[in-house]
């Protein structure tokens, strides 16, 4: 039976987390429906208010002075409490700062240095495209081979297929947690276990999985993991993003990018670079405080609605949609290009049709927007905390009518 619009107002009426959405900026008038939170998250209103004070009182209040008050301490506190709301991470492990594929780099070519006279480097190719970059460019400049994974369109990068390329000569493996194109959500546990078997460390790319569902990185074992800020923690455009290292590796650190703030006592302005302790030296120029204190907002939203009750409203925004989907959109040519099983699937649904890039830049223009994905793919992105249940099923009506 078809989802009524009643029912999905009934579904916000016993959301546990109704409350949170108003927590947000609201969207300009002409939005219906923003259906792009795993690209670009919704303001928290308490960012603003947040960059007004600190520009008042710290900046002008305290002017060079705040570097040595807090500032240059904030990539590594505020990282431990990101890791703590979303990352399943002792403190010690996480920083902020840098781009994603900054810290890619940093992160891959550590793991790398961890496992010389090993020449493989194992990746899928549907990973986000900045990581396959990354990676033809460390292969070309290290001379080391690159091992390319296709999954499957029903079962994305399976643990098989994993060991099935491993050996003793494998490196590194580095996938996404979550797909970005059709959100399948790797088995991080298994395939990370999988990696150590065979000796090799392994780079998860957590862009799309941060803030959208539970990650257990020190339970895992993880090496290493990167990911941005800008999408389910909504700290907006451009926001630094973290880096992960675990403590395990933490007194062999050898990562590529050397920079004052990574060495140690930087204001001694020493010949010569001599890594700082711990994760700071995964830190290489001055922090983006801006950025970095509204990262502490997302992750402190984060940690007071808790990740599992997060991850359970994403499972069901994703279940209604794939559900309004079979009924609307699936008669009009539509198909699923995402799991429909919700355990296998993160924050957002494909749905695939030819002419998908037209029919996107319609839907933005008419007011509900959502992602295009090449070559077909419409991604109906469901942030948890700002998206309500009838938002998303006045979007998937609109998106039926100008289907037709």
């Amino acid at each position: 039976m078809t989802l009524t619009r009643e029912d999905a107002v009934s579904l916000d009426a016993g959301d546990p987390l109704a409350a949170f959405r108003h927590r947000f900026v609201r969207p300009s008038e002409d939005v219906i429906a923003y259906l792009d939170g795993n690209s670009l998250g919704r303001p928290l209103q308490s960012i603003g208010k947040v960059w007004a004070s600190f520009a008042a009182d710290q900046w002008a209040g305290r002017l060079i002075r705040g570097w040595s008050e807090g500032w240059m301490e904030l990539p590594q506190v505020v990282g431990d409490e990101l890791a703590a709301a979303a990352l399943g991470a002792a403190a010690g492990q996480t920083v902020i700062a840098d781009s994603t594929t900054v810290n890619f780099y940093k992160a891959v070519r550590a793991a790398i240095n961890l496992r010389p006279g090993r020449r493989k480097i194992v990746i899928d190719r549907d990973n986000f495209p900045t990581n396959r970059y990354v990676v033809e460019s460390l292969a070309k400049d290290l001379g080391l081979e690159i091992v390319w994974l296709t999954g499957s369109e029903d079962t994305g990068i399976t643990v098989a297929d994993v060991e099935g390329v491993l050996d003793d000569q494998v490196a590194v493996v580095t996938m996404s947690h979550i797909a970005y194109r059709s959100g399948y959500l790797a088995d991080a546990e298994a395939i990370t276990s999988a990696a150590h078997r065979a000796g090799a460390l392994v780079v998860w790319d957590l862009c799309h999985s941060v803030g959208s569902c539970e990650i257990e990185l020190d339970r895992w074992q993880v090496d290493f993991a990167v990911g941005c800020t800008y999408k389910f923690v909504g700290a907006g455009p451009g926001a630094p993003a973290f880096a992960y290292v675990n403590t395990a590796h933490l007194d062999r650190l050898d990562q590529p990018i050397w920079g004052w703030l990574g060495r140690q006592d930087s204001f001694e302005m020493e010949q010569g670079y001599v890594p700082a302790a711990g994760i700071r030296s995964m830190i290489s120029g001055t922090p983006s405080v801006l950025g970095i204190l509204a990262v502490r907002e997302g992750a402190a939203v984060i940690a007071e609605a808790g990740i599992g009750a997060i991850r359970g409203k994403a499972q069901a925004l994703g279940e209604m949609t794939i559900a309004l989907a079979d009924d609307w959109l699936a008669p009009l040519g539509f198909t699923l290009g995402s799991p429909r099983d919700s355990a296998r699937r993160g924050g957002h649904v494909s749905l695939v049709r030819s002419d998908a890039r037209e029919l996107c830049a319609e839907l933005t223009q008419a007011g509900v927007i959502p992602d295009f994905r090449t070559p077909d793919a419409i991604r109906i992105g469901l942030s948890p905390l700002p998206t309500s249940f009838t938002e998303v099923w006045d979007g998937l009506d609109l998106m039926r009518e100008l289907a037709r």
